[in-house]
C-alpha cells in the first residue's frame, strides 16, 4: 500500500514538472507563444516559457485562467515592444487585454484580434493606420481604449458593438466626420474623441446616453445640440462651434501634443484620458495683461523674422532648381515614361497608403531610383573584405529533424527522375517517402554563387528558417548536411503549386473558384506580412511568385523559399528572373530587392488570380506578353475588367468583390516603390473584400477551421 502511494505522489510531481502543456488549452498556449515571440522574447516576461511552456498550470506573469483557458492578459507599462501576435483570435475565452503604456506597433492593429473580448486597451503605445474591421464583431465589447497612439483611419462599422460604454480614440489622427454608425452604440456612456481632426457636426452623439463626452482640439462645427448640452462632464473648446462660448480676444489658441505616446502621463490603465484640456485656464489672466506697446512691439518683431524667413526660403528653393538643372549632378536618374505614370496613377476608390502618400501631379518624373542598400543583405558584393563571417550554429539548436543521406537516399529511391516533382531557384525538389509512409518534399540546395564554407552557411541558413513559424508557410520539417549534401525537407502538398494549377491544369485539377482565389491571396499576403512585419529582423522574400506558393488539400496556400534569399547575392536571383515578370521596376534599374519589391510581386500573382494568364508569357502578342504591362490600363475599367477575368470562372464572382481585388492589384503595382501599401494594409483591404461582399457568408463557415497542432504549423487557414 505505502509503494502504491509512493507511486501516485511520483506521478503527481512528474506531472507538475514535466513542461507539458498539460494545464492550458493548446490554442491559447500557441496563440500566447507567437504572442511572446511578436513581442521580440521580453526579458520583462521573466516565467514565459514558450517551449514546452503551460500559461495556466506556471501561472505567467500577467496571465489568469479559468480552467484551462486563458481569460485576461494584463501587461501594462512593462516596456514591451514589437506588436501583438497575428493569431491572437484563438484566445476565444479572453475577456480582458490590456498592453497599454507601452511601445508596441509602428503598424496597424493585428486585424485577428480575440473575438470575445470585454475590455481592450492600447492605450498610449504606437499603434499607426486603420482601425482594424474586425472590432465591429466584437459585440460583447464593453470598453474600448485606444488613445494616444498616431492611428488614423476608422474601417469599424460600431452597429453590433451595443454593450460598449467607454470609448476613446483621444489624441490620435483621426479626421473626417463621425461615423454614422455611432448611433448604435446605444450604451456608450463615455466617449473621448480630443485631440484629433475630426471634422462635421457632432450631431450622431445626440442620442446617445452620454454622461462623459470631450470633443476638445477638433475641428467640429455647427451647433452644440441642446440634448449634449446636459451632460455633467462636457468639454467643447478648441473647435467652432457657433453657440461655443466666445474666447477673449488675446488668448492664445492651445497647441496640439504629439499623438505619440507621452510618458508624462500617469499609468492609470483602468480608465480613459480625462481632463486633459483643463489646463489653460491659469494663464489667461496673464496674457489680457499685455499691454499696446508690447503687442506692437511683437507685431513688428514678427514682420521681421518672417520677412527674413522668406529670403532664405527663396534663396534655397532657387538653388535646389539650378542643382536640379545640372544633368551631371543628376546623370543616375533613371526618367519614366508618361503614359505609363497616366495609366499606373493611385487609385482613389481605396484608400490602403498613409495620409500625404497620394501621387501628385508630374511628381513621378523627378523621382529618384531608391539607394542602393539591401536591408538584409548578407554579401557586400562590391567589396570581398566587407564580407561578414558566418557564426557558427550548434546543429542540436536547431528545431529540426536531422536526417542522414541514407534516409533521405532511400525515401527518394536515389533522387530518381520519377521523384522529381520540380526545379526552383534554390535546386531541385524530389518526393521522399519515408519508412513510417510519411511524404516529403526534399530540396537539394545548389551553393554554386556561395564558394566559401557552403555547409556552415547551410547550417546558418537552416537555423533561421525553423525560426519562422506562420501557418501560411511551407513548413520544414527536418535537414540533411552529410558528405557535401545539402537537403531541406519540408512539409509536401500534393497539390502542388498555384502556378501549375492556374497554367498546367491537364483537366483532373480542380478549378480555382472566386472564392479559393480570394482565400489564397488573402493568406499570401498574410505571410508575407508575417516576414516584413512580425519577424525581427524583417525578412525580404525576394523571389515571390505563383510557382512559390503551394497548395494544401483545402487550398490553403504555403509559401516556399522563405528565408534563404538573402544569403543569395541579389544579381543571381535578377539574372535568374529576367524574363518572369516578378521584378519590381526598381530591380531592374538597381538590382536591389526591398519590401515594396515583394508587394510588387504579390500583386502580380493576383492579376494571374484574376487573369488566369501568367506573369510573363511569350507565346502571347507582343503588346499582351507582360502581364502588368497589359492588365493595368484595364483595371480602372469596370467593362475592360470583365472582359480580362479568367474565362475558367464563368463569371461566377461578385461585381463589388472583383472591383475591389483589382483596386487592391493597382496600388501593389505602382512603379514607384513608395507608392506601394505594406504589406498589412493589403491584408486589411482583402480582409475587408471578404467580410463586406456577398462572399462572405461563404467563407465565414471556415472561420473555425484553424487548428494548430504542437508546431504552430496551422492545419487550414482562418480568413475572418
Amino acid at each position: 500500500m505505502a509503494f502504491g502511494v509512493a507511486g501516485v505522489v511520483v506521478l503527481l510531481l512528474a506531472s507538475v514538472f514535466s513542461g507539458v502543456t498539460a494545464d492550458t488549452n493548446s490554442d491559447d498556449v500557441t496563440a500566447l507563444n507567437t504572442f511572446y515571440t511578436t513581442l521580440n522574447s521580453p526579458s520583462q516576461l521573466t516565467n514565459w516559457a514558450p517551449q514546452n511552456g503551460d500559461p495556466c498550470g506556471q501561472s505567467w506573469l500577467g496571465v489568469t485562467c479559468s480552467g484551462s483557458r486563458v481569460i485576461t492578459i494584463k501587461v501594462p507599462g512593462m516596456g514591451l515592444n514589437g506588436t501583438l501576435g497575428y493569431n491572437m483570435n484563438l484566445l476565444t475565452e479572453l475577456s480582458e487585454l490590456d498592453a497599454s503604456n507601452n511601445d508596441l506597433g509602428g503598424s496597424d492593429i493585428p486585424y485577428n484580434l480575440p473575438p470575445n473580448l470585454e475590455r481592450l486597451n492600447l492605450e498610449k503605445n504606437n499603434f499607426v493606420g486603420t482601425l482594424p474591421y474586425s472590432i465591429s464583431e466584437m459585440a460583447a465589447l464593453k470598453y474600448l481604449n485606444l488613445g494616444h497612439n498616431q492611428l488614423s483611419e476608422i474601417d469599424v462599422v460600431f452597429n453590433q458593438l451595443t454593450n460598449l460604454t467607454t470609448l476613446d480614440f483621444s489624441y490620435n489622427l483621426f479626421s473626417g466626420t463621425l461615423p454614422e454608425s455611432f448611433s448604435n452604440m446605444t450604451s456608450l456612456s463615455t466617449l473621448y474623441l480630443q485631440n484629433n481632426q475630426f471634422t462635421g457636426t457632432i450631431d450622431i452623439l445626440t442620442d446617445l446616453p452620454l454622461t462623459d463626452l470631450n470633443v476638445a482640439d477638433n475641428q467640429f462645427s455647427g451647433s452644440i445640440p441642446d440634448k449634449l448640452k446636459g451632460i455633467s462632464n462636457l468639454q467643447t473648446s478648441g473647435n467652432t462651434f457657433s453657440n461655443s462660448p466666445a474666447l477673449p480676444v488675446s488668448d492664445t489658441p492651445p497647441s496640439r501634443p504629439s499623438p505619440s505616446r507621452n510618458p508624462s502621463h500617469n499609468n492609470n490603465n483602468s480608465s480613459p484620458s480625462r481632463g486633459r484640456d483643463s489646463d489653460n485656464g491659469g494663464s489667461r489672466g496673464q496674457s489680457s495683461k499685455v499691454g499696446g506697446p508690447a503687442v506692437a512691439g511683437i507685431v513688428i518683431s514678427l514682420v521681421i523674422v518672417g520677412a527674413l524667413v522668406a529670403f532664405f526660403l527663396i534663396k534655397r528653393k532657387s538653388m535646389g532648381h539650378q542643382h536640379r538643372g545640372d544633368p551631371e549632378k543628376n546623370g543616375h536618374l533613371s526618367p519614366l515614361a508618361s503614359g505609363k505614370i497616366k495609366q499606373l496613377r493611385p487609385i482613389r476608390s481605396l484608400s490602403l497608403s498613409p495620409p500625404g502618400k497620394e501621387l501628385k501631379k508630374n511628381d513621378s518624373m523627378n523621382l529618384k531610383p531608391p539607394p542602393k542598400i539591401d536591408l538584409q543583405k548578407s554579401f557586400d558584393e562590391n567589396d570581398p573584405t566587407n564580407k561578414p563571417v558566418a557564426k557558427k550554429v550548434n546543429p542540436s539548436s536547431i528545431r529540426a529533424t536531422a536526417y542522414t543521406v541514407a534516409d533521405l537516399q532511400v525515401a527518394t529511391e536515389s533522387f530518381s527522375a520519377d521523384n522529381l516533382v520540380g526545379e526552383g531557384s534554390f535546386g531541385r525538389v524530389y518526393r521522399a517517402r519515408l519508412s513510417d509512409q510519411k511524404v516529403l518534399a526534399v530540396k537539394k540546395i545548389n551553393f554554386s554563387a556561395v564558394p566559401d564554407n557552403p555547409s556552415d552557411l547551410f547550417i546558418k541558413l537552416v537555423a533561421n528558417i525553423a525560426k519562422l513559424n506562420h501557418p501560411n508557410l511551407s513548413g520544414l520539417d527536418g535537414y540533411c548536411s552529410e558528405h557535401g549534401q545539402c537537403l531541406l525537407a519540408y512539409e509536401f502538398y500534393k497539390h502542388g503549386s498555384l502556378h501549375d494549377l492556374l497554367h498546367l491544369s491537364d483537366g483532373n485539377n480542380r478549378s480555382l473558384s472566386w472564392n479559393s482565389r480570394v482565400k489564397i491571396a488573402l493568406g499570401s499576403a498574410r505571410a508575407l506580412e508575417y516576414l516584413h512585419e512580425t519577424c525581427l529582423p524583417s525578412i525580404i522574400h525576394k523571389n515571390f511568385k505563383s510557382s512559390n506558393i503551394l497548395l494544401d488539400d483545402e487550398l490553403n496556400p504555403h509559401i516556399s523559399d522563405c528565408g534563404f534569399a538573402d544569403l543569395i547575392p541579389n544579381q543571381e536571383l535578377q539574372e535568374s528572373d529576367d524574363h518572369s515578370g516578378y521584378r519590381a521596376p526598381e530591380v531592374s534599374m538597381s538590382g536591389q530587392y526591398s519590401q515594396k519589391s515583394d508587394v510588387y510581386s504579390f500583386g502580380v500573382v493576383m492579376l494571374e488570380l484574376l487573369t488566369g494568364r501568367k506573369a510573363f508569357d511569350s507565346s502571347q502578342p507582343r503588346s499582351q506578353q507582360s502581364l502588368v504591362r497589359w492588365a493595368t490600363p484595364q483595371l480602372h475599367d469596370i467593362d475592360s475588367l470583365d472582359q480580362m477575368v479568367d474565362p475558367a470562372l464563368e463569371g461566377l464572382y461578385p461585381a463589388k468583390s472583383l472591383s475591389r481585388f483589382a483596386d487592391a492589384i493597382a496600388l501593389c503595382v505602382q512603379p514607384e516603390p513608395e507608392f506601394r501599401p505594406p504589406m498589412s494594409e493589403v491584408v486589411q483591404s482583402l480582409v475587408r473584400l471578404v467580410q463586406r461582399s456577398s462572399m462572405g457568408a461563404g467563407l465565414s463557415s471556415e472561420r473555425n477551421s484553424c487548428r494548430f497542432d504542437e508546431s504552430g504549423v496551422a492545419a487550414s487557414l482562418a480568413l475572418l
